[in-house]
């Protein structure tokens, strides 16, 4: 029970950064055995596996993504019901959300496998890399049930406070990823198989250490009425579920059509991108973690209405991502050579590499600010916005890359990322203050529904 956290009093910067330090270190440790899951694969087997995997990634994103986004959805009416301290509600949802995640789970899994090949074609794949890509997918698709079992328990865990357990999951796991990546690419030499396999088994790890807290928490205790729900329950994990989903599912298809503009300019073109989106994804984690913990702090404290509370941790997470933006955005911008040869070896990719990476780099702050105002309006209740938003991601990201890759190039990649984020991030700006406003003075600003306390 020391673990969990009531983030509804107390200081509030203090609160915040105890509860980021231990997510971040899991989402870095995350992306850390991501990376140099990807560096065995560019070291062991070369180039053309690596492009193999990284094309995978828009179809992983879209289908995972889904997933995630549902997860968070459902944590934010458990963390809101936790803030209000009514755990008999917070019991009848989490027993809804199992149910819930084992249906989606398994309808996941079979429309992933089913649809993969033609995905793939759809993506204009290079018959050089079709073969890995589909033996990377079947077994990373096949099992979803641990990648959802994951998401899922740790973003309860999350919304109870307690953002330790995740971490001591990823560390036993990011140990375990890594030793079960060499082992089978340099040991049992495998093929992109190998590196496939070791993730589900990381994720069942994971899963089972996130579960086995959730059921040792008292007020967590689910008895067979819990599993009795009436439809409201389920309508309104899905309606804040859905919404989420959408949103990060809707990114995943702008993102795919930008693979299949890049996989349109060659085999180069796409190991360079893999490369790239790998670094993209780790240095932007900071700023995530900010935008979770916003969630989470978020929805405790818009169950129990303390919206000045809102109002002060929104400061703290945004003055966490201006650091993490300086910081890294820097090495992005000034190194992107070396980046780039940690990961490839052919000096063409290399070369398209350093043309994307300081774009980004330079444009980073408006992934990092978007994350922490996106959680925020997530956290009040408010998932419409951020999905609206998700759908005008996707309009400037495919309108920037069809409109200027005949022009510039590969360059067209990156500015359709920052365009995308600069966007989104006005929308949920704009979103934030009004819905803000609207809970601290209900009078002068009646635009939005009750919280679930009131």
């Amino acid at each position: 029970m020391s673990d969990v956290l009531d983030m509804t009093e107390g200081r509030v910067r203090s609160q915040i950064l105890s509860f980021f330090f231990p997510m971040l270190l899991t989402n870095m440790l995350q992306q850390l055995y991501t990376f140099v899951d990807t560096m065995i694969v560019g070291k062991g087997l070369g180039d053309d596996p690596l492009a193999a995997v990284g094309n995978m990634g828009s179809l992983t994103f879209l289908i995972i993504g889904f997933s995630v986004g549902l997860a968070n959805g459902f944590s934010v009416i458990i963390a809101q019901y936790f803030g209000a301290k009514q755990f008999d509600k917070l019991r009848h949802s989490l027993a809804a959300t199992i149910k819930l995640c084992v249906i989606i789970a398994a309808g996941l899994t079979v429309f992933s496998l089913v649809m993969l090949p033609t995905a793939l074609d759809i993506l204009r794949t290079d018959p050089l890399i079709v073969g890995d890509s589909l033996t990377y997918g079947r077994i990373i698709f096949g099992g979803l049930f641990a990648t959802i079992a994951y998401n899922m328990s740790a973003f309860v865990l999350r919304s109870f406070g307690d953002s330790k357990t995740p971490l001591r999951a990823i560390i036993v796991s990011s140990v375990m990823n890594i030793f079960l990546d060499w082992f089978f690419i340099f040991v049992l030499k495998t093929g992109v198989e190998g590196a496939a396999i070791a993730t589900i088994f990381s994720q069942l790890v994971s899963a089972w250490i996130c579960i086995k807290r959730i059921v040792s928490v008292e007020f967590a205790k689910l008895s067979r009425e819990d599993f009795t729900n009436p439809p409201s329950v389920y309508g309104l994990l899905m309606k804040n579920g859905i919404p989420m989903a959408c949103m990060n599912s809707i990114t995943a298809v702008g993102c795919m059509v930008v693979q299949y503009f890049v996989n349109g300019l060659g085999v180069d073109y796409t190991t360079s991108y893999a490369a790239c989106t790998k670094y993209l994804n780790l240095f932007m984690q900071p700023a995530c973690t900010s935008g979770s913990a916003m969630s989470a702090f978020t929805g405790q404290n818009t169950g129990a209405g303390r919206f000045d509370r809102v109002k002060e941790g929104l400061y703290v997470c945004v003055r966490i991502s201006l650091v993490a933006y300086v910081l890294l955005g820097s090495v992005m911008v000034f190194f992107p050579r070396f980046l780039a040869g940690l990961l490839i070896n052919e000096e063409a990719s290399i070369r398209y590499a350093c043309q994307y990476l300081p774009i980004c780099g330079v444009a980073l702050i408006g992934v990092d600010l978007l994350f922490v105002f996106r959680s925020a309006v997530q956290g009040m209740g408010y998932p419409f916005v951020p999905m609206c938003s998700g759908i005008m991601e996707m309009v400037m990201r495919v309108g920037i890359i069809i409109a200027f890759v005949g022009p510039i190039g590969f360059r067209a990649t990156a500015f359709a990322e920052a365009g995308a984020w600069v966007v989104a991030l006005l929308m949920n700006m704009i979103a934030f203050v009004r819905v803000l406003r609207s809970k601290m003075y209900p009078n002068r600003y009646p635009f939005f529904v009750k919280t679930v306390k009131e």
